[in-house]
């Protein structure tokens, strides 16, 4: 097995991981922003401000995404309990169902991916893509 190199091999992997989302979001008739912003409102009622900083969209564009989202049926807009002027997002029941059956699918993938390695590997995949994400997070 030859050694990509750090950078080679994470870019190649999330490539591969990306493609595989993007596949099921147009399974589901989505955009792969849209299967994001399900998967993180599968257990959160965000502000459009918090979502769209983890999202990384402006607010026009955060606007549209989820005036798109919620003609469909998939979320509604709920007046904040904190700020009389802000909203919450949380995702209808509708919505719900979609994103379990998208994690599910996404969930099947990406596992699909890892059958090469042991389960001690695939263990300690997880551990170290979990602490590259928790470092990720303090820049």
């Amino acid at each position: 097995m030859e050694d990509l190199g750090i950078v080679d091999s994470l870019a190649q992997l999330s490539f591969l991981v990306i493609g595989e989302l993007g596949q099921i979001a147009g399974e589901n008739g989505l955009s792969l922003i849209q299967l994001r912003l399900l998967g993180v409102l599968r257990d959160r009622t965000p502000g459009m401000r918090e979502l769209a900083t983890h999202l990384g969209l402006d607010k026009s564009s955060m606007t549209g995404l989820v005036d798109r989202a919620e003609k469909r049926g998939l979320l509604r807009r709920d007046p904040s309990p904190h700020d009389g002027r802000a909203v919450q997002v949380s995702l209808t029941d509708e919505g719900h169902q979609l994103a379990r059956v998208l994690s599910a699918d996404a969930d099947r993938r990406i596992k699909a991916l890892t059958e090469v390695l042991t389960d001690a590997q695939r263990a300690q995949l997880s551990r170290l893509a979990s602490t590259l994400l928790t470092g990720a997070t303090r820049i």
